[in-house]
């Protein structure tokens, strides 16, 4: 039997940002990163020799930095160390601020997100926070790690212009919680052979997750229904919880999430375009306890059917977590439920 659990947003939204669980500051990474003009994916690789590159200050306009007047591409990079304790107990992200206009983010040579379209199918972001989930097991304890950011400029300021730069932490009272943001595969339309764990999606298109289909400007969706995938391990964070479930925030408009090929959740209220309420209801369900591999893959599919306007898992939360710990979420965005 599936059980579906829908919650409808009266007060605050879902969207999720480095600050919202209590914006507790791990590492301050404002100050002078290395740098540098042009473009190569070498410089996203860890052991890169970038010793002779510029510094700037970031965060800052490049063209405050000494390149007035450049447009392009650019690359910066910066190290930094965390604890085997944050890494192990803590849920971390990192907010990069503002960049002007586009950017791709890597941590030790694992892309880990994108704001924007580069070119040749160029779209700007530049008015969009930057606030990237760290997974843990991509990061290096007691021992360096590396941050590498390409970003695409056209015009005026570029680069890193503002904000906050730093490592936080989520909650520490919430500690049951796996964030699934990120970069998932997309694709047109849906298939049964898209649920199964052994499809192989490695040609599909990526799509960062929650955002609308209208803001990918390459190979976005076409048509009224699209498939989402991710692949992902349970984390210690959760792996040994009773009770799973997961939180796919808002989608617009219905869905079918399958994990591991087994329908455990769908939303759809069959109303039109303008009576239909399924838009704004909180996705949370229940994961079977023999369909999850806690020691292993797992691949969650996400169905979109879109009746009009706006389309996708759009709003966050993204995780897996406990029954208790989803409960303590939703009275914490003060939801009334």
């Amino acid at each position: 039997m599936i059980k579906t659990t829908l919650i409808i947003l009266f007060l605050l939204p879902l969207s999720l940002q480095a600050g919202d669980y209590g914006n507790w500051l791990e590492l301050n990474l404002k100050g002078y990163w290395k740098f540098i003009i042009g473009d190569n994916k070498e410089y996203a690789e860890p052991g890169y020799d970038d010793s002779q590159w510029d510094e700037v200050f970031v965060p800052s306009a490049w063209e405050n930095e000494g390149y007035h007047g450049y447009d392009g591409f650019a690359w910066y990079r910066v190290g930094f160390e965390l604890t085997s304790n944050t890494i192990d107990s803590k849920s971390l992200f990192l907010d990069l601020g503002y960049i002007d206009d586009a950017d791709e983010v890597f941590i030790n040579g694992v892309r880990i997100g994108f704001t924007g379209n580069m070119p040749p199918d160029f779209s700007t972001a530049y008015n969009s926070r930057r606030t990237y989930h760290l997974p843990n097991n991509i990061l290096k304890k007691d021992a360096p790690n590396i941050i590498a950011v390409r970003v695409y400029d056209t015009v005026l300021d570029g680069g890193i212009i503002s904000g906050t730069i730093g490592i936080f932490s989520a909650n520490d009272k919430l500690p049951a919680i796996q964030h699934l943001e990120g970069i998932w595969k997309i694709q047109s339309n849906r298939n049964s052979q898209w649920r199964s764990p052994d499809y192989d999606d490695s040609n599909w298109q990526e799509a960062m997750v929650p955002g609308f289909w209208h803001e990918m400007k390459n190979q976005k969706p076409s048509g009224s229904i699209a498939t989402y995938r991710k692949t992902f391990e349970l984390s210690e964070f959760v792996r040994e919880e009773d009770g799973l479930v997961v939180v796919l925030g808002r989608i617009d408009d219905f869905d079918q999430v399958y994990l591991n090929g087994i329908l455990i959740g769908q939303t759809k209220d069959y109303r039109p375009l303008g009576w239909s309420e399924s838009w704004s209801q909180v996705r949370i369900y229940d994961i079977p306890d023999d369909i999850i591999n806690r020691y292993g893959d797992n691949i969650l599919t996400v169905e979109v059917e879109d009746i009009g306007g706006n389309a996708g898992i759009y709003e966050g939360p993204i995780l897996i977590t406990n029954s208790k710990t989803y409960r303590r979420i939703i009275r914490q965005f003060g939801i009334d439920w």
